[in-house]
């Protein structure tokens, strides 16, 4: 039996490289949704909220300035503005003392009323450490500057009765002490006529019995503050006697009549005259504030109180100068 071989399988030609795929093409991007809130949607509550803090930060911002100016006037810068204003007036009233021009009555060399905030005097206490330069007039502007003669009575030295005012706290209080003196005291006042020595006679405040008048040629200065309790809060008016105890001066009569003084010149009274120049300054003092707060929200914390703060400060001392004068002349 013959075996046979089966021939050879033949050799498979070898399988060809797969084909890649072409790429897909990338899926449509879904719309995209128009920025800020459609038509009738409100806005997110953050920005609200941020919104609604724009009004209550202005309004915090005034008031803030307002009190600091208002408070640091009162207690510090008033009494700087006072010192100031009594060095440049005693410069002058001393040089008009030694030309023989001082003011010696209501009326000037021209026979016009001396202006009123006219230097006419020195008054020297020592017992209280007083040597104030006397303005003429008792309205609280003129009072700023230091004690105020009242306008409708005779000039200190000369017959008659004579008065002069002075503030108590505020702008440096120069009669903060009066109440201390006593029966027997003696101080002096000078004006264009020399100088004249008074004795005090006693101190009395509101519903105690007035002295008797002087006699016919003699002279009497009453000087007249505020009588306080709490600081800065006047109660009535307070009020030293003084009989003048020096030779009488001549006086050339009076323009201004005895109780014809203006209201705002009475004691404890308020001026009202300078009540638009404190709506102005409120007015500057509002748009400062405003662009305080814009500029903190475009340009950051740090730029915006350096450049305010000093801003705010000086219009709040101004608005609080301005508003010192709605309050009493002898405060």
């Amino acid at each position: 039996m013959t075996l046979t071989t089966p021939p050879p399988a033949a050799a498979r030609p070898p399988a060809a490289a797969p084909v890649p795929a072409p790429p897909r093409a990338p899926a449509p991007a879904p719309p995209t949704a128009p920025k800020g809130p459609a038509h009738g949607t409100q806005p997110p509550p953050a920005v609200r909220g941020h919104l609604a803090l724009y009004l209550p930060g202005t309004a915090l911002t005034i008031l803030g300035a307002l009190l600091i100016g208002f408070v640091a006037h009162l207690t510090v810068v008033s009494g700087l503005q006072h010192n100031r204003d009594q060095q440049l007036a005693w410069a002058d009233f001393r040089f008009e003392l030694a030309a023989g021009i001082a003011p010696v009555s209501q009326q000037d060399f021209d026979g016009k009323l001396v202006p009123v905030g006219t230097a006419v005097a020195v008054i020297e206490i020592p017992q209280i450490g007083v040597r104030e330069v006397v303005f003429e007039g008792t309205d609280g502007a003129t009072l700023r500057s230091g004690p105020g003669h009242r306008r409708d009575t005779t000039f200190p030295g000369q017959p008659g009765m004579s008065t002069l005012m002075g503030r108590h706290d505020a702008y440096g209080g120069p009669f903060n002490r009066i109440e201390e003196l006593r029966a027997g005291d003696a101080f002096t006042v000078t004006t264009g006529q020399g100088e004249h020595t008074y004795e005090v006679i006693g101190v009395r405040r509101a519903g105690d019995p007035v002295p008797a008048p002087p006699e016919q040629g003699a002279g009497r200065l009453t000087l007249i503050t505020a009588e306080v309790d709490t600081p800065f809060v006047p109660e009535d008016a307070l009020y030293v006697d003084a009989d003048l105890t020096s030779a009488v001066m001549e006086t050339s009569g009076q323009l201004i009549q005895p109780g014809s003084a203006p209201e705002e010149e009475d004691a404890l009274a308020t001026d009202t005259g300078g009540m638009w120049a404190l709506v102005l300054w409120l007015q500057a003092l509002v748009l400062a504030a405003v662009a305080v707060v814009w500029l903190h929200r475009r340009r950051g914390a740090t730029q915006a109180w350096l450049i305010g703060v000093p801003v705010l400060l000086a219009l709040g001392l101004t608005v609080a100068d301005s508003a010192a004068l709605l309050l009493p002349n002898l405060l």
